[in-house]
């Protein structure tokens, strides 16, 4: 009788030994599958756990990551539970929980075993698992996204400072031939004006070509201490009346005590410019844009942020390629963000952009404090 229930309980133990296997080995291929979201992962996580349980007719699961639940089919809240944290990064993402829905005799655990309990947990250490390996693919595609965008941006710029330098020669000489003939005597009225747009208009395409070599660094910066809340107050002067007009509300949030940086104050006011005109044309009707600056030890920081339309993320994308605009055929060159892109990298700085459709824009550029190089050798 007594090798009759060693025996039982042997062969019992080892089922449940089985069944738990059997529960890993199925998390494993589940995660295996190549194309597979991580939302079927985890629902298949849960569908997997109750026939490892003792009494799986009994026995229903529930995985919650990120406030999001996955059950299996007519799971609910029942006072027979055994849980299981899931820590991803030292951080708390969500929980894995066995329930039953009626007693089981008292065992180990209330009515789980001493298995049950570091199944769940391996459980939980899977899913973490996983979450981790997907977090990781996801960071390793972000990285190489932004590889080629830079490498896309390094290729066009040099195609840019080429295009531009090759036209500026016939470009000053229509400027300049322009000029002369309207100094001529004896000019019609007619001729006058259509010389006068010529200029205007080769103008126009000289200012074209600087921003191509500002965004491509053929413009180099010239240097100097500069107050970037300074750069704001007088940037900003000239947008006050226009923001009026629209109703567009403009605020200054500027940090006291900003350090200098050594910059070029016609470039940053350039960079400025390019962002609040950007803001403006953002805004379809009332809004707000909030112009802010702060610091940290090594860096200042300028923020431009609107209410307005936002962008989609395949528009983001795309924002600092030369020439790509989302405006109406003559109402923008496509050069605007390319130069304050330029602008930020001359200064061997970093931009970052945060928007939302609908909801609005922020640009966050990130300058470094430093001295110039002639105050370093005399101190």
């Amino acid at each position: 009788m007594i090798d009759d229930q060693l025996s039982y309980s042997a062969k019992a133990a080892l089922t449940e030994r089985v069944k738990e296997l059997t529960c890993l080995y199925g998390i494993a291929q589940i995660a295996g599958q190549p194309g597979i979201s991580l939302e079927e992962i985890i629902q298949g996580i849960v569908e997997l756990l109750p026939p490892a349980w003792q009494y799986p007719e009994a026995t229903f699961a529930r995985i919650i990551l990120d406030g999001i639940s996955y059950t299996t089919q007519g799971f609910s809240e029942r006072r027979w539970k055994q849980t299981a944290e899931i820590i991803v990064g030292g951080a708390l993402r969500g929980v894995v929980e066995l329930v039953y829905i009626e007693k089981k005799p008292d065992l180990d655990e209330g009515p789980f075993l001493k298995e049950e309990r570091h199944l769940i947990d391996a459980v939980a250490s899977q899913v973490a698992l996983v979450i981790e390996r997907r977090q990781a693919e996801e960071d390793k595609l972000k990285l190489h996204n932004q590889l080629l965008h830079a490498d896309r941006l390094a290729t066009i710029g040099m195609l840019a400072a080429g295009v531009a330098h090759e036209l500026n020669e016939p470009l000053g000489n229509i400027l300049g031939f322009a000029q002369l003939a309207k100094k001529c005597l004896g000019v019609p009225a007619s001729a006058e004006q259509d010389l006068g747009k010529i200029e205007a208009a080769s103008l126009h395409a000289r200012g074209i070509i600087r921003k191509l070599l500002v965004f491509a660094r053929q413009a180099p910066p010239e240097k100097t201490q500069v107050n970037l809340n300074q750069v704001v107050e007088d940037g900003l002067y000239f947008f006050e009346a226009r923001c009026v007009k629209e109703d567009i509300e403009l605020v200054r949030l500027l940090s006291p005590d900003l350090p200098e940086i050594t910059a070029d104050p016609a470039q940053l006011n350039q960079l400025l410019v390019n962002l609040v005109v950007n803001a403006l044309q953002a805004i379809e009707r009332r809004g707000k844009i909030t112009v802010r600056t702060q610091f940290s030890d090594r860096q200042v920081c300028l923020i431009v942020e609107d209410t307005g339309i936002g962008m989609t993320d395949e528009v983001l994308e795309q924002i600092f390629i030369p020439f790509f605009t989302t405006k109406d055929i003559g109402q923008g060159t496509g050069l605007g963000l390319p130069v304050v892109y330029g602008i930020v990298t001359a200064h061997s700085g970093s931009i970052n952009v945060e928007c939302k459709l609908g909801c609005g824009t922020r640009f966050e550029i990130w300058l470094p404090i430093e001295k110039p190089q002639n105050m370093e050798e005399s101190s």
